[in-house]
């Protein structure tokens, strides 16, 4: 029960540490609701598909719509590759729309176990396509995820975390700068559902870096559906 209170007390500590702001940063409270759908095609050939709706604007409205399935290939029990595409529709203050395409090449690493609970990595590169621009953008991610149980029986409820950073490789004629761009850090429960399913609930900081204005700091309730095959 003692290890149960330090891995709650943690998590909370951590969530405190990413809610720590900036100065002059800009704060917005938003909703991101997310469903991911993957398992297996052929052998060794798998999927996943995922479907994004963002709220921001203190919750008031559609931020952005993003849809981003691919198709991949596991190299070992560790180890697999994908190429995936990803459509994003961002709504903008003034009216209209930018619409955002997406070519991506994935990584999805296990790395073991760290207390009890699987570590794993994800590496991204993006290939992006910007309405409004000629440009292509070249944009490098990289995640690190944990999840650790909370009961001893396997199956049941995990607190996870996981870091994710954004660095751009490029400067682009539709506004992306070389550099870092945003982390991600996320804090909360993954529940079991039927089968291999799981939904994840959570607080997730988002800290943007932006040139010539305050960065953005986003407060973000994350509820996200994993259907698994």
């Amino acid at each position: 029960m003692s290890s149960l209170r330090q891995t709650i007390f943690g998590l909370f500590a951590l969530c405190a540490a990413m809610a720590a702001l900036p100065a002059n940063a800009a704060e917005d409270e938003q909703i991101w609701l997310q469903a991911i759908a993957q398992g297996p095609v052929s052998g060794d050939i798998v999927y996943f598909a995922e479907i994004q709706s963002r709220f921001g604007r203190d919750m008031g409205g559609l931020d952005q719509m993003l849809l981003r399935p691919a198709i991949g290939v596991k190299l070992s029990d560790r180890l697999t590759v994908f190429q995936g595409y990803a459509y994003v529709r961002t709504p903008q203050s003034g009216g209209g729309e930018t619409r955002e395409h997406r070519s991506f090449q994935q990584i999805n690493w296990s790395l073991g176990k760290v207390a009890r609970g699987p570590l794993s990595s994800r590496t991204r590169l993006e290939q992006r396509w910007v309405s409004g621009g000629d440009d292509m953008g070249w944009r490098l991610r990289q995640m690190i995820r944990l999840a650790v149980p909370l009961t001893e029986r396997s199956g049941g409820v995990s607190a996870l975390a996981y870091a994710e950073g954004f660095v751009a490789l490029n400067d682009t004629d539709w506004g992306a700068r070389d550099g870092f761009d945003r982390l991600r850090s996320f804090a909360g429960l993954e529940l079991p559902l039927a089968g291999k399913s799981t939904m994840e609930v959570g607080y997730l900081n988002q800290y943007v870096k932006n040139r010539g204005r305050a960065d953005d700091v986003d407060h973000v309730l994350l509820v996200t559906l994993q259907l698994r095959r």
